[in-house]
């Protein structure tokens, strides 16, 4: 195990351009959605996330839900979800799967080679084999297949190659087939007029198609808007006809009209992957491969559709990231020009800053989004002290010799343009806010420094080193900038490997230290006053600015370092490079002190303040990934446990919903070859993995167990017993002489006394017996269900009587091994392994263990019968809690985090 351990990633939306599957359910509808290996099932009334699957070995291809089921094809399997769990995997597909689709009590999936499996839901619980299967051809791709309504068991399925054919799933006949457009079908829908679909092709045309007849009724072009990727008909009453295109515009058509009614420009900012109009709703929805799904409603006086609600993130990689607000939210800046806020605690709250009426804007001038939009953040600073009062992040834009500035509170871009007064329009390249959050320096590419008001948006002078031939701060671009926790200096690096030091207020420098190597990144730590520094060779160096001396080296990266940062604390630097690798270096140790190899390459990472998590952007990624800090939450923390030295662990990224292990490391230790000997985890039907199971019992009942010594010494009477001053008047009395009551004994009271002493010995026997024949009987079947609702319907004093019933009164030398008491301890100590193996009714049967190890542990230790079932016992229940402290470190994680934070 290693510092950092995956957690999750945040930011995706969709993933992988897989249609979406609507399900209703009741009064609600929901929509599933694929994020990678993984799905999403939403709540359509307000676009929130409900259900989050497990992941998958592969990406998902295709979706399709059926109840409270749904449907994840993957490669050539198909993965079947109750909700989040797994009931079955179909494995007849021999290609990969690219459809599914469900057809009332039936779920068709289709491969790429043409072959249709048809799979039963008639029953309860999914068939684990397929009821049909449907040969295609090796001519005939299946690229969509659609149910015309009235049409009993019947589904057209298009293909690649233009032509459309009707089929019987019942009879596994083809009835009929249509010769198309001579153009690929990429979709096919139902009208809610019988007989009449529509068909959109890859050419760019729309075919609205009599099928019974086998006529055109009519056509669209869509030429202009690439080929049409998705179709869906209106069905409360409007005859209007939605298409998506590979461009990411939505076109509706007027079918009574035959002509084109509404354009949604920039509906998406990639190809349209699914559009769905809700039943007897003006309401329709969409998806592309944007990272995005929208809902747009149909209510203005024109016709036209307005958004109605959306959830989205990045279309394309953030390149830079910070942690803002105490740690709970991210700041994100992309190469799809959106400067977004992620919340970590809930994604709902997770937006992108406006840039002031962006759509307006473009449909007036008559652009594109992406063309009035801010070209992207390449560096940006933040400053919470003043955020209620003005601006207070500054960024800084590809080729702009501006920088802007916004105001979270609002989550706008602010009023103020900050332009450096230098004589050349430079593009600036870094900047920096001071720690009172009232000024921010801007850095340019040629080597100019200026500082700003950020209330007012004003000019406070720039610094000038007097020494160079042309009055300007650096003699090359700055490359970073930072100021100190006092406002007494603020520190610039320069490309050509100057590091100067300057008075906050004069704008004079004060003392200036030369690299000898070209600067590339630099990172800075207020409370120590530490700069770090990159060059070319990649090799951190670090520098006490007070001083201007070197006071650490560290060397290890093999490639280009893409981004670096400091603890909290200030005791660790972290680093990341193109090599694929992310470093801890110790500062006081003065060597690495941990290394994570993952197999896409970081460009950019934060630590939080709390510095319980790390957030990472990875290239080709278009969400950001949250690490672990496992080092904050181990009851010891020793860095040499971790990697040092060379050693790297090889590391897979977070995921949406991650249920493997994180390390690909092979198993070599002894804990590791006895987890292999010892395999606790038996997962029944109604468990989740890696979890325990409770047992629903009161605290009480269960707790009682382990302090039943001092509940009997708390409950024991403090005087004995009295004798009555008077006798009930009903009970026989004999005179005499005393004066004394005296009562008249019962007729052959030994006879009595024996027979009462047997009826005892006879309950007792009995109920001992009925506990160890159903022990008995459990442990021949392996099956302990029965068995432990028996002792949870026992109160604490009868089990505890039904163990110490099983006491060895004296050690008899002959046949102690046929002693039934040491048979029902063993059967005893193999109940408490299956139970602990299987994690079921876990408190109870702590409880249990203990009391049974208090009455029966002189017993087990004299024994050597016994010995070697309790040493099992001891290996099982030392590897559940280590696997359950393992897991819950994330949870113990979190419950922090969000004990820090503040809704």
């Amino acid at each position: 195990m290693g510092i950092f351990e995956p957690f999750r990633a945040i930011g995706y939306i969709t993933a992988g351009g897989v249609p979406f599957s609507v399900q209703r359910l009741g009064t609600e509808t929901f929509v599933a959605v694929s994020v990678g290996k993984a799905f999403h099932v939403y709540n359509c009334a307000k676009l929130n996330l409900v259900l989050s699957g497990p992941q998958l070995p592969k990406k998902i291809r295709a979706l399709a839900s059926y109840k409270d089921y749904t449907f994840a094809a993957y490669g050539s399997d198909i993965a079947v979800f109750k909700r989040t769990d797994q009931v079955v995997t179909w494995s007849k597909h021999e290609e990969k799967i690219n459809i599914l689709y469900p057809f009332g009590e039936y779920i068709l999936s289709a491969d790429i080679k043409g072959n249709v499996f048809i799979w039963s839901f008639r029953g309860s619980e999914p068939n684990s084999e397929p009821v049909g299967n449907i040969s295609l051809g090796d001519k005939f791709t299946p690229t969509c297949i659609m149910h015309p309504d009235t049409y009993l068991n019947k589904v057209i399925i298009g293909s690649e190659e233009g032509p459309l054919q009707l089929w019987n799933i019942s009879t596994k006949k083809k009835l009929y087939e249509f010769k198309g457009w001579n153009s690929s079908v990429c979709c096919c829908v139902s009208s809610p007029a019988l007989d009449v679909v529509a068909v959109g092709c890859s050419d760019g045309t729309i075919h609205v198609h009599n099928i019974r007849y086998d006529e055109e009724l009519m056509s669209f072009n869509h030429q202009i808007r690439g080929a049409v990727t998705a179709l869906s008909f209106r069905t409360d009453g409007q005859p209007l006809l939605a298409s998506g295109g590979s461009s990411g515009v939505i076109s509706i058509w007027n079918l009574e009209k035959r002509r084109l009614h509404s354009v949604i420009r920039e509906a998406h900012d990639a190809s349209i992957v699914s559009l769905h109009f809700f039943a007897n709703e003006p309401i329709l929805m969409s998806s592309a491969s944007d990272n995005s799904i929208k809902m747009w409603i149909f209510d203005t006086n024109d016709g036209d559709a307005r958004l109605l609600r959306f959830r989205s993130g990045h279309s394309a990689p953030p390149r830079c990231i910070r942690f803002y607000g105490n740690g709970k939210c991210i700041l994100s800046a992309g190469q799809d020009r959106a400067f977004r806020l992620f919340s970590v605690v809930q994604d709902q709250q997770s937006r992108e800053l406006s840039q002031r009426h962006v759509s307006k804007r473009a449909k007036k001038l008559g652009l594109k989004e992406e063309e009035i939009k801010l070209k992207p953040v390449i560096a940006f600073d933040c400053a919470e002290i003043r955020s209620r009062d003005w601006c207070n992040v500054v960024t800084c834009h590809t080729d702009t010799p501006q920088a802007y500035v916004w105001r979270l509170q609002n989550f706008v871009i602010g009023e103020h343009i900050l332009t450096p007064s230098s004589g050349s329009k430079s593009p600036i390249k870094a900047c920096a806010i001071s720690a009172c959050g009232n000024f921010t320096f801007l850095g340019t590419e040629g080597g100019w420094i200026e500082k700003f008001n950020l209330q007012s948006g004003i000019s406070r002078g720039s610094y000038i080193d007097t020494s160079l031939a042309i009055k300007r701060a650096h003699d090359g671009e700055v490359v970073g900038l930072a100021c100190d926790a006092t406002n007494g200096s603020l520190i610039s690096a320069g490309y050509g490997g100057d590091i100067k030091v300057w008075d906050f207020k004069s704008c004079k420098l004060k003392s200036r230290l030369d690299i000898g190597k070209s600067v590339t990144k630099i990172a800075y730590h207020r409370a120590n006053g530490l700069l770090a520094t990159v060059a070319d060779d990649m090799v951190l160096i670090l520098f006490d600015t007070v001083a201007m001396k070197m006071v650490r080296r560290f060397e290890g990266h093999t490639d280009r370092v893409t981004d670096l940062c400091f603890s909290e604390d200030g005791k660790w630097l972290i680093s990341s490079s193109m090599d694929g690798t992310l470093r801890i270096w110790d500062i006081s140790l003065a060597r690495q002190i941990d290394a994570m190899h993952v197999d896409v390459s970081i460009t950019s990472l934060s630590m939080s303040p709390n510095m319980d998590v790390l957030a990472t952007t990875h290239v080709d990624q278009n969400g950001v990934y949250l690490w672990v800090n496992q080092a904050l939450f181990s009851p010891s923390t020793n860095v040499d446990n971790y990697s040092s030295g060379k050693h790297v662990r090889n590391v897979r990224l977070p995921t949406v919903s991650s249920t493997e292990k994180s390390e690909e490391e092979p198993i070599h230790s002894s804990e590791d070859s006895k987890e292999s000997k010892v395999k606790p985890y038996v997962i029944m039907d109604h468990q989740i993995p890696n979890m325990i199971t409770l047992s629903l019992l009161p605290k009480s009942q269960w707790q009682s167990l382990a302090n039943l010594d001092i509940i009997k010494v708390r409950n024991k009477p403090i005087e004995p017993p009295k004798k009555p001053e008077k006798a009930p008047f009903f009970l026989p009395t004999v005179p005499s002489l005393s004066g004394e009551i005296l009562f008249e004994p019962a007729a052959n009271s030994k006879e009595t006394d024996s027979s009462t002493e047997d009826t005892s010995h006879k309950k007792m026997a009995d109920l001992s017996s009925h506990f160890s024949r159903l022990l008995q009987s459990c442990g021949d079947t392996k099956n302990y269900s029965a068995f432990t609702d028996y002792l949870k319907g026992l109160s604490p004093s009868s089990l505890d009587m039904e163990l110490r019933v099983l006491q060895l009164i004296d050690d008899e030398p002959q046949n102690l091994e046929q002693r039934p008491e040491l048979q029902s301890i063993s059967l005893l100590l193999d109940y408490f392994i299956h139970e602990l193996s299987c994690r079921n009714n876990f408190e109870f049967v702590q409880a249990v263990l203990k009391l049974f190890l208090k009455i029966h542990g002189e017993t087990i230790r004299r024994h050597s019968m016994l010995q070697d079932k309790v040493k099992k016992l001891l290996d099982v229940q030392s590897l559940v809690w280590q696997k359950i402290d393992k897991v819950f470190q994330s949870a113990r994680c979190m419950v922090t985090f969000l004990s820090n934070s503040q809704f």
